[in-house]
């Protein structure tokens, strides 16, 4: 069956980004003018998803605004001759189905991702995480729903981290399959790092079969006190088979304010109206800084 459908789950606080996410929800920081989870959906439409279900919560309707129709604004682009914005933004309302429910709590992933069940309603499904931010050059999420396809099974993204901080992700023991491609053995979440299994780490895009939901039910409080996607997969992965596809470039993580710059940097250099302008005066910083 085709994947068709996309959650991604976007009701956290986004305390790492204080103050600025005090007022302003923290997947709608920008990346130069687009607010990264423009970005997360466009990627779900590129891989074939024609329908996204955005967990929100509290603070959050600057996304249900973003992804509304604006016809005042709308009107105002059309009336200024200003066709190229118009068109702009009467795209990003059409580029998908996009639907929203509400985490009433702060209960974990692994509850944002329970509360789209009926939604899904018994299909396979990917689920993006707004917090990593892939390349659009990188066509993960299409080659991960492949493989899912072909092995008839869940499908998570993989990368190696440096040890040192496997204990910020779910850590994967694999059977390696190929270069790309491993059985998951056993997945923990944010184990320390005297205990890791591997440096293998769980990176924010999923495609699930529907059995996923069943394990969510039956997963306890872990991590945080909260109700952990990653244990629910290993809970799948002991029972029938969960794959890791591995990739090594291409990703941001833009809760992160270091990686953000550098997804920030990445992308306007790539862009024809501020690339030229940014690489003249990145190239006079870092001679300045050089003579410092």
């Amino acid at each position: 069956m085709d994947v068709r459908k996309a959650v991604i789950p976007a009701a956290g606080l986004g305390t790492r980004f204080l103050p600025a996410t005090k007022a302003v929800p923290k997947e709608m920081l920008p990346i130069v003018d687009t607010p990264a989870i423009q970005f997360v959906v466009e990627e779900a439409v590129r891989a074939g998803i024609t329908d996204v279900l955005i967990v929100t919560g509290r603070g959050k309707g600057p996304i249900e605004d973003h992804f509304d129709r604006s016809v005042e604004l709308e009107v105002f682009l059309e009336e200024k001759g200003k066709f190229d914005e118009l068109k702009q933004v009467v795209a990003i309302s059409d580029m998908a189905g996009i639907h929203y429910i509400r985490q009433k709590e702060a209960a974990g992933l692994g509850h944002a991702v329970s509360l789209a069940r009926d939604h899904v309603n018994g299909e396979p499904f990917a689920v993006l995480l707004g917090d990593d931010l892939i390349h659009p050059s990188v066509p993960l999420l299409e080659e991960m729903i492949g493989v899912s396809e072909e092995r008839e099974a869940s499908v998570i993204a993989a990368m190696k981290v440096p040890p040192e901080d496997i204990s910020l992700y779910g850590c994967i023991t694999p059977e390696v399959l190929d270069e790309q491609l491993s059985r998951v053995v056993r997945v923990v979440e944010k184990p320390p790092v005297a205990e890791a299994a591997s440096n293998l780490a769980a990176i924010g895009r999923y495609v699930f079969t529907p059995d996923i939901f069943d394990a969510i039910a039956r997963t306890e409080p872990g991590h945080g006190g909260e109700i952990q996607l990653t244990d629910a997969i290993n809970i799948v992965a002991q029972e029938t088979s969960v794959y890791a596809y591995s990739f090594e470039s291409g990703r941001y993580d833009v809760g992160n304010r270091l990686d953000y710059l550098k997804a920030m940097v990445t992308f306007a250099l790539e862009r024809d109206d501020v690339g030229p302008g940014l690489r003249s005066w990145l190239a006079e910083l870092a001679k300045r800084e050089r003579l410092v």
